[in-house]
């Protein structure tokens, strides 16, 4: 059976909200032909990619990468892990993850050992195997998170902004007003606000492995400070996406 051809845009999306790498700033030119091959986002929201683009072709590299870090794995409020918008640290994350992880497999995509399902560059490249109709369903469940992580990337200036909100877009969902505001009423404290951020991380961590509860969940006393952060936030480096090679996979930090 002949593999599908896979929707370039979501590769690039999943690939922009990865950890900066110099493979990527090389890429940016077929980054953009790959958009315009599809045209999947266009007008206002098309135009701020190019912005953001233009954005991370001009910055160093460690600058880009420092500035993930600082958005990215400093602030729970900006997760890139989906399910801790939804689930926190409840149980209910637990076989959240067990779902979404047989949904991969089902759709033939294997994990590394190191990834986490709810991981949204992970999300989006899944959705870049399925038919156009299905993937904008998956990514349409979700939409509250989009919006909520977009609004809180605009408070703070970001360009990631038009990131969010071209997925948000081309999944055409609008969120239920209750939903997005269950988010948005949560602490969401600047990234260079260390006691509140390391408040933020005190709770209890989940980890997720065989023979927990039965979900596939263990539960384990989450420290805070850097390290601990870097160990729960450690993001696997999705491959940049081209027309030439759209079916290319990454390696792991």
């Amino acid at each position: 059976m002949e593999a599908r051809p896979a929707i370039l845009t979501f590769k690039v999306l999943s690939a922009l909200l990865s950890y900066p790498q110099e493979d990527m700033l090389a890429a940016i030119p077929r980054m953009r032909d790959a958009l315009d091959q599809e045209g999947l986002c266009v007008g206002a929201h098309r135009k701020a990619l190019d912005t953001f683009l233009d954005d991370f072709a001009q910055c160093d590299l460690y600058d880009l990468q420092e500035r993930y870090v600082l958005l990215f794995d400093r602030s729970r409020a900006l997760s890139l892990h989906i399910f801790e918008h939804v689930h926190g640290e409840s149980r209910d994350r637990g076989q959240a993850m067990i779902d979404l992880k047989a949904l991969y497999e089902k759709g033939g995509m294997a994990m590394e050992a190191d990834e986490l399902p709810d991981f949204l560059p992970l999300f989006l490249e899944f959705c870049s195997t399925q038919k156009l109709d299905a993937a904008c369903d998956l990514l349409g469940q979700p939409a509250h998170v989009l919006a909520a992580l977009a609004e809180r990337l605009k408070k703070r200036a970001s360009s990631y902004e038009a990131v969010f909100r071209a997925v948000a877009a081309i999944a055409a969902t609008q969120p239920r007003k209750e939903d997005l505001d269950a988010i948005l009423c949560e602490a969401d404290p600047a990234p260079d606000d260390l006691a509140a951020l390391d408040a933020a991380w005190e709770e209890e961590a989940v980890t997720f492995g065989p023979g927990a509860d039965g979900l596939g969940a263990q539960t384990a006393v989450g420290g805070c400070g850097s390290e601990a952060l870097a160990a729960r936030m450690r993001h696997a480096k999705r491959a940049v996406p081209t027309a030439d090679n759209p079916h290319q996979s990454g390696g792991h930090a």
